[in-house]
């Protein structure tokens, strides 16, 4: 069986892009969802996952994969409340798993997710894409906060980790974490993880981490999944088969001394869910979301496909972040997840694996 691939979609009502468009792209098996009207340590009704699942269905795809189930602050934090969101998370693993989910992606990143300074930068051929401007991110986290939320609220888009909810205690959210350092992050995600491998055994479920975004320390936070050494770490912490990654290229690339080609031939039987994002660098530390192609960024998408082949991947895997195309703008579009690049995407990395199968003689 070869690598399965997907293309995340925000649920109907929540994406401008419609299943049937979807539908239209060579070679996707799998929607990648998630209900993202719940708030994180909300548990995950049947009745709501059995909707999504039936408009999947309707068009020919499987619900396999959820992005993401995301983990509540106290948990990471380490509260003694933590117990109760854990039981939580269980009672929504065991709801996916009667729906034939398989991988749950999350992170755990504190406070923010993703870290952008421009979410519609302009490329060059008249394309946007997302964009790190180094010097942007540094000591005042609201600014950064108030450009994102200011986009949501502008054009009624919600995004993952970025919940208004949340992100109104930001002042409050950065004093709960004020003593979680690196060390305690560990520990904190050791005992989630630790709590929930026997229902993982249980359901089947592996569970999934993302890379944090990007991979480094950010306005005094801890960042943990952020090169080759913390993901060896992480896998021998929880050494479980179904403690796995979801292993991002682009937000590992963000820090061009990753070789994400490397981790795949070192860790491909833990990897339960891939991105491929391609990154392109500038000499002071900025840098630019791109499209697929190889050659246009350096991330090393050819060697990192090659990587997957070569070791017989099976898993899922998606195009992440494109650019946006041919009208794509600031409320016609989730920044990041355009139909139209997303797509080349997947005909591209369908290509290399096609070319790659014939090589082999497959």
């Amino acid at each position: 069986m070869p690598m399965q691939m997907g293309f995340r979609w925000y649920g109907e009502g929540n994406d401008n892009i419609k299943l049937s468009d979807i539908k239209q792209i060579p070679g996707v098996t799998s929607i990648v969802w998630a209900l993202h009207h719940k708030m994180p340590g909300e548990i995950w009704e049947e009745s709501e996952i059995a909707e999504v699942q039936a408009q999947c269905e309707k068009y020919g795809f499987n619900i396999d994969v959820v992005e993401s189930v995301n983990v509540h602050d106290d948990i990471k934090i380490g509260l003694p409340t933590r117990d109760q969101y854990i039981e939580n998370y269980k009672i929504t693993m065991r709801n996916l798993a009667k729906f034939g989910v398989k991988v749950i992606c999350y992170n755990f990143m504190p406070i923010f997710d993703w870290t952008r300074s421009n979410l519609f930068h302009e490329v060059g051929d008249g394309s946007t894409a997302l964009f790190y401007e180094k010097g942007m991110i540094q000591d005042d986290y609201n600014a950064m906060a108030k450009y994102i939320l200011d986009f949501t609220e502008k054009y009624n888009m919600s995004f993952p980790g970025w919940e208004p909810e949340r992100m109104a205690k930001l002042d409050e959210l950065f004093k709960a974490y004020k003593d979680v350092d690196h060390e305690k992050l560990w520990a904190n995600l050791k005992y989630f993880l630790e709590a929930l491998m026997p229902t993982c055994e249980e359901t089947g479920i592996k569970m999934a981490i993302h890379m944090d975004d990007p991979p480094w320390d950010i306005f005094g936070l801890p960042r943990l999944l952020i090169n080759e050494e913390n993901i060896d770490r992480f896998l021998k912490m929880v050494d479980h088969p179904c403690n796995c990654l979801t292993l991002c290229s682009g937000s590992l690339n963000a820090d061009p001394n990753n070789n994400v080609a490397s981790i795949v031939r070192k860790h491909c039987d833990r990897i339960a869910f891939a991105h491929i994002r391609n990154v392109k660098h500038f000499p002071n530390g900025d840098f630019s979301e791109a499209s697929h192609r190889d050659c246009d960024g350096d991330t090393g998408i050819l060697d990192i496909l090659k990587a997957y082949h070569d070791c017989g991947y099976e898993g899922y895997i998606r195009p992440d972040h494109g650019r946006h195309l041919w009208g794509e703008g600031p409320g016609t579009v989730r920044p990041g997840y355009g139909l139209y690049d997303r797509a080349l995407g997947i005909m591209y990395m369908m290509g290399v694996w096609d070319m790659l199968d014939k090589l082999n003689g497959k």
